[in-house]
C-alpha cells in the first residue's frame, strides 16, 4: 500500500487516539476519556500500529509503557490537534466540570502553602465531581520540561527564580522571604531585632533539597549572588517536616511567610523577619503549548489560580 493511501485513511479521531492513548498509558482510561469502550480503542490502537509500523505501547513492569516511537509521534500529535481545536474552535463544547470524567496530572511543591493541595482538591471535587486530580510532587530527579512536552502532566505549580522560556506561566503569587525559629532560639528575642546578616550566616540552617537538577534552590541561589554563603547542617526532601525539627533545634529555615504562618501557634515557632534582603518568592503555574488553547485544561488553570488568590496573604 502507497504512502499517499495510508495516509488518507488517517481521520483526527485517530490522532487523538494516538494522543490520549499515550498520555493516558492506558487503553481502559483512554477510552473512558474519550467516551469511547474498550474494545474500540483497542481496534483504532491495532490500526495505529499498522499505519506507523510500531508498537507503540508494551507491557512493562508497570502496565503499559510507550515506546520510544509513540513518545516521538505525542508532540506532533498534540500540536496537530491544538491547531484542530484553533481552527473549529468556534464551534467547540465549553467544558462541563459537572459531566467531565477526565482524569487532570499536575505536579507541585509544597513549598507555597500546606493548605493549598487541599483546598484545590476541595475545590474540583465541589466543582467537578467526577473528574480525577493526580498530584506528584517535583524534585530534582523529575524532569517537569520533558513531562510538560510529552503530555504526562497538564500543569505543574512552583517557585523560579527564571521561569523557563519555552513554557506558559501564570503569576499565582509571591511570599516575603523570612525566617523561621524556635520561640526560644536566641535570635528570636526581642522579635528578631538584634538578627543581623552576620547572625544569620553564622546560625546552622534547615533547607529543602533542590527541586531542579544542577541548582542549589531558590534562597542559595541569591545568597550566592550576594557573595555570602550560610550554613545548611540539614537538607531534606520532607518540606513539610522542617517546621517540626525547627521548633526542637536551634535550626533556621528560610522560605515564604505564607507556608510559615501555617504552623506558628501549632508548635512553639516564631516567625521572624529575615536580615537578607531577599526579592519575593514568585509562585507559577507553568504549562506546555500543548493544552494552551484546551477548554479543560483553562477551566484547570483557573480554579488553580482561584485557591491561589483565596489563600490569606
Amino acid at each position: 500500500m502507497s504512502a499517499g493511501a495510508d495516509f488518507a485513511k488517517i481521520e483526527l479521531h485517530l490522532v487523538r487516539v494516538l494522543h490520549t492513548v499515550i498520555s493516558e498509558r492506558s487503553v481502559s482510561r483512554a477510552a473512558m476519556r474519550l467516551g469511547s469502550s474498550q474494545p474500540a480503542v483497542s481496534a483504532q490502537l491495532r490500526r495505529l500500529r499498522a499505519l506507523t509500523g510500531d508498537a507503540l505501547m508494551v507491557r512493562s513492569r508497570h502496565g503499559m509503557a510507550p515506546t520510544a516511537k509513540a513518545l516521538e509521534l505525542l508532540g506532533p500529535a498534540g500540536r496537530l490537534l491544538q491547531e484542530a481545536e484553533r481552527l473549529f474552535g468556534a464551534r467547540a463544547l465549553p467544558f462541563d466540570p459537572v459531566r467531565s470524567t477526565l482524569t487532570f496530572r499536575v505536579a507541585a511543591s509544597d513549598y507555597l502553602d500546606p493548605q493549598f493541595l487541599p483546598e484545590l482538591v476541595l475545590r474540583l471535587q465541589r466543582d467537578a465531581p467526577n473528574v480525577r486530580l493526580d498530584i506528584q510532587p517535583l524534585s530534582a530527579e523529575y524532569d517537569y520540561r520533558a513531562s510538560l512536552a510529552r503530555g504526562e502532566v497538564d500543569l505543574v505549580i512552583g517557585n523560579w527564580l527564571e521561569p523557563p522560556a519555552e513554557l506558559h506561566l501564570g503569576k499565582l503569587l509571591s511570599d516575603e522571604v523570612v525566617c523561621l525559629m524556635a520561640q526560644d532560639h536566641p535570635m528570636a528575642r526581642g522579635g528578631g531585632r538584634h538578627f543581623t546578616v552576620e547572625k544569620y550566616l553564622q546560625c546552622e540552617h534547615v533547607a529543602p533539597m533542590p527541586l531542579f537538577a544542577g541548582t542549589a534552590g531558590v534562597i542559595d541561589q541569591h545568597l550566592t549572588a550576594l557573595g555570602v554563603r550560610r550554613s545548611v547542617a540539614v537538607r531534606s526532601a520532607h518540606f513539610g517536616q522542617l517546621p517540626a525539627m525547627v521548633a526542637q533545634s536551634l535550626l533556621v529555615l528560610t522560605t515564604g511567610r505564607l507556608f510559615c504562618s501555617r504552623f506558628v501557634g501549632k508548635m512553639p515557632l516564631r516567625v521572624v523577619r529575615c536580615p537578607v534582603e531577599f526579592p519575593p518568592l514568585a509562585y507559577y503555574q507553568l504549562w506546555h503549548d500543548l493544552n494552551h488553547a484546551n477548554l479543560a485544561a483553562r477551566w484547570l488553570r483557573d480554579q488553580v489560580k482561584a485557591v491561589a488568590c483565596a489563600l490569606d496573604v
